[in-house]
């Protein structure tokens, strides 16, 4: 292995530990949300094991960061945000935050005639706001079940059971917002002026 990927590599585990503890999870939190065990985790932080690429990309999603960001890829130079969209759960998901930790944006696509058509409703700590950008948004929040067209948003708790997608055959694209740690948007409105 060559020494400069041999030093990358090596710096990975303190970025790793770093990371999880900006954002105050635990080991078994991070090992739920990734399907890596928690003392394969351990090791990785630690330094005692090296990572491969499978393990990399739950952790890079997990903690709301790029793949060059987890492993300390160099600069390219050139000063644009290159959002990278990843496939979850039936959905095409392009992070448009960096920042590890807090309110974390997202633009979220479920294309057309997608697997997203039968709910299974999930709980996770946190809170999310949701906007309808195109098409319409078909979102079960416990006993409601709502469609949302272009134009309409709705905020819950995750620790609500919860599930969203498509509420017909055409594609759908819509905003999240999302906390981790129960984080929630503040809107403010300006005074009307007399």
């Amino acid at each position: 292995m060559d020494e400069e990927l041999g030093r990358t590599l090596d710096a990975v585990g303190p970025r790793l530990r770093a990371l999880r503890k900006q954002r105050k999870v635990t080991l078994a939190a991070l090992a739920a949300a990734t399907g890596i065990s928690v003392s394969t985790l351990s090791r990785l932080e630690s330094g005692d094991r090296r990572p491969a690429l499978e393990q990399l990309l739950p952790l890079a999603r997990a903690h709301g960061v790029t793949l060059d960001d987890l492993v300390g890829a160099p600069q390219t130079g050139d000063p644009r945000v290159h959002l990278r969209p990843v496939s979850h759960h039936g959905m095409t998901v392009l992070p448009l935050s960096r920042r590890a930790g807090g309110i974390q944006a997202f633009k979220m696509v479920i294309p057309a005639g997608g697997s997203r058509r039968t709910p299974d409703l999930k709980t996770h700590e946190g809170y999310e706001w949701l906007y309808v950008l195109d098409g319409r948004l078909r979102a079960v929040l416990g006993e409601h079940d709502l469609i949302l067209a272009a134009g309409e948003a709705a905020e819950f708790d995750t620790r609500v059971p919860h599930w969203f997608g498509a509420a017909d055959a055409d594609p759908v694209e819509f905003l999240s917002l999302f906390g981790s740690q129960g984080e929630r948007a503040h809107l403010r409105a300006r005074p009307k002026s007399g």
